[in-house]
């Protein structure tokens, strides 16, 4: 009995989730407030493409390599000076899986808006020859972005429904390049601050920092009105809160049946989740709900005591590993340098090319937030993956070819230019809104922030090794770093395609599904026992999937030309 009613609640998920998609766009309309949200929750992500983008430009300006020599001529100095951005992302990823569990989510935004603040005003404060404030401002500032990370994906896809997910979630990644387009272009402008050459001013490679920390701060003062993440809300026993909070989210009464299903659904999961905790590990549950970090501690213990956990934590972490392995962010970090090797004269034309690049991943963004809920998440990955594979290698052969006569082949180094703002482009459509989307969906609710901390980290310590290899690599094996890359690339597709299910149109709770939860039957009577408890029976789950016909219906009527109230 218990087997029966789980599938019947998979199989009511599924059909409401796929009623509703058809209605999506007719949904956003009537309740635009769920895209400002998720938008400016996003600001996390603007602050982390933006300190992506922003170094490469200070490196070819006149007054930053006259300011930090030692900085500019050494590869190991530079890599240091781009990496130690990562090694701050990393503490500050790990840390926003207790943060956002102990504090709540959009706290823990709080948090990384105040690390942003600091770094972006340390920064500033470098001087003639003494680069040490460089490095600190960005430390603080890769503690802030990590911290973003891996809180602010999870924020979004925990209060959007389904049907929205991709789309909402996806905010980050366009936060993020739009932050990295704004930082290529105001690091063109300020380039000419005082002239390009000697009569430069410092202001030229400081007023890019100075901007940076302004999106954080209108952040750190929004974010009092945003609401708390419901599923946290359930989570801590604030259920009543929580049930308000699902309503003012989907613009819909308390009573509605889509409310009252998609809240009890919630419920089961945490009930459940709590009670099979307590009869594998009595003791340390008793412990767990005297000391908030006892409970932290058996949170991470969940992801290694079983398979289905741990299963799941390693697809965030092989994710991000191909994400980062997939050369983006060395072509973000180094893209003037790039362009200055392939024979662009000059570091404006250089810093011009940089800004064209981050227009190409901006547009190309734009797209993939619209199709993701539809096509899927691994089609797009595949896709993704065979265009930069294409562009890797063809950019790679043209470098070996022609890198010794730039001059002599002008038009072949704008091909190779080319080519990289395709590969750009086929990131911004796959896997930069997809990666962010499959990390913070994919875990139950009892390691969701630990496991999306986890993913998230894996993007910094991938991100960290990339940034400070790249610059000895196209030093000493210039063509063959494209292919380096396009091995990588290679080898993602495999495990894309063989080893990673597809997420779309599953609500969070229906995860174990997607995943082929080995789930006893023991454990399948507890789940069943709490979702009869929270009282989602098969008439309510009926009564939701009749609501969101009847929207459907109500909105066929609107495109006929008769006037209908909202649902």
């Amino acid at each position: 009995m218990g087997t029966t009613d789980r599938n019947a609640s998979v199989t009511s998920a599924n059909v409401r989730t796929q009623l509703a998609y058809k209605n999506r766009w007719r949904t956003l309309l009537h309740n635009p407030k769920i895209l400002l949200i998720a938008f400016f929750a996003s600001f996390g992500g603007f602050e982390y493409g933006y300190q992506q983008g922003v170094l490469g430009q200070s490196l070819v300006m006149t007054r930053f390599v006259d300011n930090f020599p030692s900085v500019v001529k050494s590869s190991s100095a530079t890599g240091w000076l781009t990496s130690v951005l990562q090694l701050g992302g990393i503490l500050g990823s790990l840390s926003a899986g207790v943060l956002g569990e102990v504090f709540s989510r959009k706290y823990t935004m709080f948090s990384a808006c105040c690390w942003v603040i600091l770094g972006s005003y340390l920064y500033c404060g470098a001087s003639y020859h003494k680069p040490q404030m460089l490095y600190a401002g960005r430390f603080f500032t890769g503690i802030g972005v990590g911290t973003f990370s891996g809180v602010g994906p999870l924020y979004n896809a925990e209060i959007s429904a389904p049907e929205l997910r991709g789309l909402l979630v996806s905010f980050y990644q366009f936060a993020t390049i739009l932050g990295i387009m704004m930082s290529f272009w105001i690091g063109y402008g300020s380039n000419y601050i005082g002239g390009i050459g000697e009569g430069q001013s410092n202001l030229a490679w400081r007023l890019p920092s100075i901007i940076q920390g302004i999106p954080a701060i209108l952040l750190a003062i929004g974010i009092w009105w945003l609401p708390f993440s419901p599923r946290w809300l359930v989570k801590k026993g604030r259920d009543e809160e929580a049930l308000k909070t699902l309503s003012y989210l989907r613009n819909l009464p308390i009573e509605h049946e889509l409310i009252q299903v998609e809240y009890k659904e919630i419920k089961a999961e945490a009930l459940f989740e709590q009670r099979n905790f307590e009869k594998h590990f009595p003791n340390l549950a008793a412990k767990e709900k005297k000391s908030v970090w006892t409970r932290e501690f058996a949170q991470y213990y969940q992801i290694v005591r079983t398979w289905d956990n741990f299963h799941r934590v390693s697809t965030a972490w092989i994710v991000m590993f191909n994400q980062q392995w997939s050369g983006i962010d060395a072509i973000i970090y180094y893209a003037a340098n790039i362009f200055l090797s392939l024979g662009l004269t000059g570091g404006t034309q250089a810093v011009l090319a940089t800004g064209i690049t981050g227009v190409v991943f901006f547009v190309s963004t734009l797209p993939a937030m619209v199709i993701i809920d539809k096509v899927g998440r691994k089609p797009m990955l595949l896709v993704g993956s065979v265009v930069m594979f294409i562009s890797m290698v063809v950019a790679g052969i043209m470098v070996a070819k022609f890198r010794h006569d730039w001059p002599g082949h002008a038009v072949e180094g704008w091909v190779v230019v080319a080519f990289i703002w395709v590969y750009v482009g086929a990131f911004g459509a796959t896997w930069g809104p997809v990666s962010w989307t499959l990390v913070s969906e994919i875990f139950p609710l009892s390691i969701r922030a630990k496991g999306a901390s986890i993913g998230a980290s894996s993007n910094w310590l991938n991100n960290f090794a990339v940034a400070f290899f790249v610059p000895p690599m196209l030093e000493k094996w210039a063509w063959g770093t494209y292919i380096f890359f396009a091995v990588f690339l290679a080898a993602g597709m495999v495990w894309v395609h063989f080893q990673l299910p597809e997420t779309k149109g599953a609500t969070l709770e229906e995860m174990d599904r997607v995943f082929k939860s080995r789930t006893g039957a023991e454990d399948a009577i507890l789940l069943a026992e709490a979702r009869r408890e929270v009282g989602l029976s098969m008439t309510l789950e009926s009564d939701a999937i009749k609501a969101v016909e009847k929207g459907n219906q109500l909105s066929g009527s609107e495109k006929d030309g008769s006037h209908v109230e909202a649902v």
